[in-house]
């Protein structure tokens, strides 16, 4: 059930943060799904550094980091993908 919560939170996140990312991105669905997840992982950590591991309640502080995080990957990861897919279509 782990897995399962994990794709929905990374589905949810990359979305989110492709929303709040101006302009087109061009990563496909499972890209954006994958980075949402790791910018969940990448959230919690930077959480528990900032000492907002568990809080009463929602934490929303937490997710606020989880969705910066998934920001910044989701731009960065389009980038990447963007510059791969232009030099494939630049030789074919």
């Amino acid at each position: 059930m782990g897995w399962l919560w994990a794709i929905i939170v990374g589905f949810v996140l990359g979305l989110i943060a492709k929303a709040i990312i101006p302009g087109k991105q061009h990563s496909p669905l499972w890209l954006t799904t994958i980075c949402g997840m790791l910018g969940a992982v990448v959230g919690n950590a930077i959480a528990r550094a900032f000492g907002v591991e568990s809080t009463p309640g929602i934490d929303w502080s937490r997710h606020a980091f989880q969705l910066v995080a998934a920001i910044v990957i989701v731009f960065v990861v389009d980038m990447l993908y963007m510059a791969t897919l232009g030099k494939r279509k630049q030789t074919a």
